[in-house]
């Protein structure tokens, strides 16, 4: 009965948190006058909302300019992170403490107070409306570098060791001793980075005013109070649904390896 107890408590925490995106993508098809309805059924499921957005804005470049911002992003992220965390937990140099509590110090900046000195910079080296002004101000993360760290120290030492009497350099060390060894926090860091990045709205709105690079959340938040939905309920889900659908599968698959991750690493000390 305890397990019952537990079941019945999760699935209606499932069904709190599923709900509103199931009527969501539900609601993309049905006609304007049934999206009120708190019901997911409708007898006459339409695609209009998505002709729209299509015939509106240009959805498939702004979705390929975000898979390519997005996965440079995350392989920057995922590359620079592994270096310096694993500098940070198996080399000894001096200041490595300091520098470990410099980058937990930026973590507590807010990113608006360098929003402006970060724009004005994009504006001197004239990366607006370039890809170049997207990817390179997020190409290191502090809180990848974190995570790197506390899971690289908790790899055996002996092995680092072994694969430097055997002559290894420590970049050879970090990709073909210790990545392999890490998958579920590079699986963990390269989810968040991806989701990050994707639904980043703020930045790409500063330094992209070309619609021929613009990303899908930039397009999709300029679709929705741009007037170009024409007041139309139905396409703004079925903008939403575009723009959250590639996330919602990637952690869908990559789930096992966030949570093993998170258990592993992010909760060390």
């Amino acid at each position: 009965m305890k397990n019952l107890w537990k079941y019945a408590g999760l699935l209606l925490g499932a069904v709190v948190f599923g709900y509103p995106f199931l009527w969501m993508i539900a609601g993309s098809f049905k006609p304007e006058m049934e999206i009120a309805r708190l019901g997911l059924w409708s007898d006459h499921f339409t695609a209009q909302g998505y002709t729209l957005v299509i015939s509106k804005i240009p959805i498939a470049r702004a979705f390929v300019n975000s898979i390519l911002v997005s996965l440079c992003v995350t392989g920057s992220v995922v590359l620079f992170g592994s270096m310096v965390g694993y500098a940070l937990a198996r080399l000894r140099f001096g200041g490595r403490r300091v520098l470990y509590l410099v980058i937990l110090f930026t973590m507590m900046i807010p990113f608006q107070i360098v929003l402006i000195p970060q724009y004005i910079l994009m504006v001197k080296l004239g990366w607006t409306d370039t890809y170049l002004a997207l990817v390179a101000p997020t190409m290191m993360s502090a809180f990848s570098i974190v995570l790197f760290r506390q899971f690289f120290m908790a790899i055996p030492q002996a092995l680092i060791d072994a694969a430097r009497i055997d002559g290894c350099s420590e970049l050879r060390i970090l990709f073909t001793v210790v990545w392999p060894l890490s998958r579920p926090v590079i699986v963990t860091v390269a989810v968040l980075t991806f989701m990050t990045s994707w639904n980043e709205v703020l930045w790409p709105l500063m330094v992209v005013r070309e619609r021929s690079l613009m990303t899908m959340p930039q397009i999709v938040t300029l679709f929705t109070i741009g007037g170009e939905a024409e007041s139309q309920l139905g396409a703004l889900l079925a903008a939403a649904t575009l723009l959250s659908l590639p996330v919602i599968i990637a952690y869908a698959f990559f789930q096992r390896y966030f949570i093993e991750s998170m258990a592993s690493s992010g909760l060390k000390g």
